[in-house]
């Protein structure tokens, strides 16, 4: 028995070692299986970066529905745009300097620009550096001032309202549009919530605030007091893309709106989208930044030439592909091709929904020289079987020798 027991731990130490590298043909035909298991309204199309050459491609011009694959076209754009060390100003403004006296006479206005982050931390920090620049007293109120975005609170797939999904997206966000109540759970008007935090904490600090606060537009002349800056660009790309998140899309896609575009909304945040990814001979319909939307269309072609853009662009490449979840490692694929040669090898977008599964980004082959881009788009699928040929498709590109 004992000599059994000790051939079977020997066996599975062999089964969960690396697996044996994989020439062009072998790899070919694994990535053909699973790709005839996916059905014919899937798509896959890898290219290795090095040669620049196809790999393998299935109907890989074929439209498919990308689910949060989508995000990759928001985070690039966004990243190249406006740059990776860009960052989301939030300010709080004056029509007047602070009296010698700390008495602001008028209002303190609270301009929001779309930092998905923004909350009691930034909140906090506002107050302590108003109180340290001497404000003492408010004869007016504060003033929150969204109208860097428009009004419309959700996506179009929950026709602009608020979406469980998402929360309310504003130019003036607070915790993510979340009362800290169970009703109701999120803000009705999250300008006005946004200000009336700033209010509490500055009256918390000792500041004296003559009116309660509201909404308003900050006047062309005001002088900036306080300002706190969000995490840089490249951050929140990562923090949008490892554990998919819909509100950091769709706040970051009116941020491109209001930054590249003809402003803050979603409508224009996709045109900006579109017209950078036709830079690149890519052409998708973009209807949000999330992928939330069904209406959005994408081929695995389109998905690759963004990653062999990416892979080309020194200055927002790099943290394009560290925003990325790693196999085995992080984000949405912590728990998925562990113990794979994929795991710590493969960087990639997961993207789902009902009936749709997507998996698109990077790996690096067994010879660890050659990356290879991929993108893996399944539609009419059970998301929980397409998952398992995602991670075998990827375990076979990381077990690839060129």
């Amino acid at each position: 028995m004992a000599r059994l027991a000790l051939a079977v731990l020997l066996l599975l130490a062999l089964l969960a070692g690396p697996a044996q590298a994989a020439d062009r043909a072998q790899t070919r035909a694994e990535l053909a299986r699973a790709m005839g298991a996916a059905g014919a309204a899937s798509g896959a199309l890898v290219v290795d970066l090095n040669a620049g050459q196809e790999l393998y491609a299935s109907r890989a011009d074929a439209r498919r529905i990308p689910a949060s694959v989508q995000k990759l076209y928001t985070t690039a754009t966004a990243l190249k745009g406006l740059g990776p060390q860009a960052t989301l100003r939030t300010s709080a403004l004056a029509g007047a300097a602070v009296g010698a006296d700390g008495t602001l006479a008028g209002d303190l206005y609270l301009r929001g620009t779309g930092d998905p982050s923004f909350g009691v931390a930034g909140v906090t920090a506002l107050a302590r550096d108003l109180r340290a620049a001497g404000l003492m007293r408010i004869e007016g109120r504060v003033l929150g001032d969204d109208t860097a975005f428009d009004r419309r609170r959700g996506p179009p797939t929950a026709g602009f309202r608020t979406s469980d999904y998402v929360g309310p997206l504003t130019a003036l966000p607070f915790n993510r549009g979340l009362t800290g109540l169970r009703a109701p759970y999120f803000q009705v008007s999250p300008g006005l919530f946004t200000a009336q935090a700033l209010d509490r904490a500055l009256r918390a600090d000792g500041v004296e605030v003559a009116q309660r606060a509201r909404l308003g537009s900050t006047p062309v002349a005001a002088i900036e007091v306080a300002a706190v800056e969000s995490p840089t660009l490249a951050e929140l790309a990562g923090r949008t893309n490892r554990p998919s998140d819909n509100f950091y899309a769709e706040q970051l896609i009116k941020v491109v709106g209001a930054r590249l575009g003809a402003g803050g909304s979603t409508r224009q945040g996709a045109e900006v989208v579109r017209g950078t990814l036709a830079g690149i001979g890519a052409r998708p319909n973009v209807s949000d930044g999330s992928g939330l939307g069904r209406a959005n269309r994408t081929s695995p072609r389109q998905v690759v030439a963004l990653l062999q853009a990416m892979a080309q662009d020194a200055a927002a490449g790099p943290s394009f592909t560290a925003s990325l979840p790693v196999a085995g490692r992080s984000g949405t694929l912590t728990g998925r091709l562990r113990r794979t040669a994929a795991a710590g090898n493969c960087r990639a977008k997961t993207g789902t929904l009902s009936d749709v599964s997507g998996l698109a980004g990077y790996c690096r082959a067994a010879d660890g020289e050659t990356w290879l881009a991929f993108a893996l788009l399944m539609n009419r699928v059970n998301p929980a079987g397409a998952r398992v040929l995602q991670d075998r498709m990827a375990a076979a590109l990381a077990r690839y020798e060129p």
